[in-house]
């Protein structure tokens, strides 16, 4: 549901809940820095969990800030949104990304409050500048010049020993050659140095200083203790007044596309009485509950537990949930709900092609699913494809026409026993090729193909009422590609880009780098990539293996916790 428009006078935090204010004096002061408007940065669960772990120390103080609203005049100087502090008054600025494609406010940021923009330039006057998010567990390199230092892994297993060394006032250097030696997930780029060969692929990362010659990723084994759920409710994200709780991290699943599934491994839940525990907290503000996690569905014991709620006037919703996942306790909890739109994720129209990313459903789950949610009274539906993904043909292009406009008249059958219509809406999303899956390696499709195939979906679907066909941009696509897959050399595109005010194609245009190199090329199995130097707990080897099973259209068994050594993440001794 879209937020209530505000104001002109008002300002998004006036209607806040929960926003957390301590004095500054005596405490470490933390500015969490969310790179784009208050909306989008709200909306992010593990923006507000962080804002929460943080603030949970006594010596500590975090406030949050973010990327100033559009204005056609000078854009304010960016402060804090608790005490209306300036970023440079602080300690610790931390950068929670989870998208490329924000990268580039990252300089608008560091400009705005007057802070040198590379790393190299800043001194002990200057906050420590680091950052931490699902986007620096997989490629931080692009982004290497401008950070001090990247929290590789998750928060609560890196927070704690963080701050045991950080302390302001010590000497910049040393402190953080101590956090590089002594924090696992501590990334120091300046300690560590990137050669390349001729052809401009990475001949070698090698340490300059006697630190750890690699990175490993720092991650909570057991979520039980955990808490992670919305520490502030506002009108104003897109899940307006939702109590948001994490049910787990990581997917058994192993769809090959999707970084989540890997660098989260080994998958784990949350208990049911700790989420009990969330959601009781949250119904004590709002009657919205979200259920987030990448697999919630796979939660033993999920349908009880919402169960328990449906004789109080609680609406609860899920991010995610398998076409195969839909058991009845599960689909009275949406209809109790009053839910609108329900999503199914296909990813691809042909069953080989379901195959090659290892989605582990077929056709006749999703249609089942699809006269399961009707017959449950959900008017509205939401289909998401990918386009662009390896090995793909004009066959498996005509494959999601064809199994779209069947799912409409599937739903159009069955909705006309409910005595209500409802509106399909398709969206297409651009597949890019991600570190740490088994599709590292391969070429993204050039934009001029991806834009064909969504005109030619378009233009089949507009035949069709009440079907709606939205995709992504493939020009932001490419960009966000571009920074995912790029290595240090990277930094000059963006930097570029920031001099140019965010004209891309100027930048693209007259960069000396070839952005192609990083986009549009395939990788050699045997290359060294960017991001190599980061340990996920799995062997480059194991998706390798999974790469060729996907070419050859050759399914993989879901994850098994501690049960099996496929990946290695359970078992690492061995």
């Amino acid at each position: 549901m879209a937020a209530r428009p505000l104001k002109s006078t008002q300002h998004p935090h006036d209607a806040e809940i929960g926003a957390i204010r301590k004095s500054w004096r005596g405490r470490i002061r933390f500015a969490l820095v969310y790179p784009n408007r208050y909306h989008v940065g709200m909306s992010n669960l593990g923006f507000q969990s962080v804002y929460r772990l943080l603030n949970a120390y006594d010596h500590v103080v975090c406030e949050r800030a973010f990327l100033p609203e559009p204005s056609r005049k000078q854009p304010p100087v960016i402060k804090t949104v608790e005490s209306g502090k300036r970023l440079s008054d602080v300690d610790v600025i931390a950068f929670s990304l989870s998208f490329e494609n924000d990268y580039a406010h990252i300089l608008t940021i560091l400009e705005n409050i007057g802070l040198p923009l590379r790393a190299d330039q800043r001194d002990d006057r200057h906050p420590l500048v680091i950052a931490g998010g699902v986007a620096c567990f997989l490629n931080p390199e692009p982004i290497a010049a401008f950070f001090d230092c990247f929290l590789i892994g998750e928060a609560e297993a890196i927070m704690p020993r963080f701050l045991d060394v950080f302390a302001p006032g010590n000497k910049r250097r040393s402190m953080l050659k101590q956090m590089a030696c002594d924090v696992p997930g501590v990334y120091v780029p300046a300690f560590y140095e990137v050669t390349y060969q001729r052809d401009g692929t990475i001949a070698a990362f090698k340490p300059r200083e006697a630190v750890p010659a690699g990175v490993k990723r720092a991650y909570l084994k057991d979520l039980a203790d955990s808490s992670t759920c919305s520490a502030i409710l506002t009108p104003d994200t897109a899940f307006e007044r939702t109590h948001l709780v994490e049910v787990a991290r990581g997917c058994p699943h192993g769809c090959r596309f999707c970084a989540a599934g890997f660098i989260y491994r080994p998958p784990r839940f949350r208990p049911i009485s700790a989420l009990a525990n969330d959601i009781d907290q949250g119904i004590s503000q709002t009657n919205r509950i979200g259920l987030v996690g990448a697999a919630v569905s796979d939660l033993p014991g999920l349908g009880e537990l919402c169960g328990q709620y449906q004789d109080e006037n609680i609406r609860i919703s899920f991010s995610s949930l398998r076409a195969d996942g839909l058991s009845a306790e599960l689909l009275s909890v949406l209809k109790h709900s009053n839910v609108k739109t329900a999503t199914i994720a296909p990813d691809a129209g042909s069953e080989r092609m379901r195959k090659v990313i290892n989605k582990g459903i077929n056709r006749d789950a999703i249609l089942a699913a699809v006269d399961a949610l009707v017959a449950n009274g959900i008017p509205n539906l939401k289909l998401y494809f990918m386009i662009g993904l390896p090995t793909e043909t004009a066959e498996d292009i005509d494959a999601i026409i064809r199994l779209s406009k069947h799912i409409k008249r599937r739903y159009l059958k069955a909705s006309r026993s409910q005595k209500r219509i409802g509106e399909i809406t398709i969206s297409l999303n651009c597949f890019v090729p991600k570190p740490f899956t088994p599709f590292q390696w391969v070429a993204m499709a050039e934009t001029a193909d991806l834009k064909k195939k969504i005109a030619k979906i378009k233009n089949e679907m507009k035949k069709v009422p009440n079907v709606r066909v939205h995709s992504d941009v493939p020009r932001w696509a490419y960009i966000q590609a571009l920074f995912s897959r790029g290595d240090r050399k990277v930094a000059d595109i963006l930097s570029l880009a920031h001099t140019y005010k965010g004209n891309w194609a100027r930048t693209l245009k007259e960069i000396s780098i070839n952005p192609e190199f990083y986009v549009l090329r395939e990788r050699d199995l045997n290359e060294t990539l960017p991001w190599d130097f980061i340990d996920q707990g799995f062997e480059k080897s194991y998706l390798q293996q999974e790469f060729k099973r996907a070419i050859s259209a050759r399914p993989s068994p879901t994850c098994r916790v501690e049960t099996c050594n496929i990946c290695g993440v359970c078992n690492p001794s061995q």
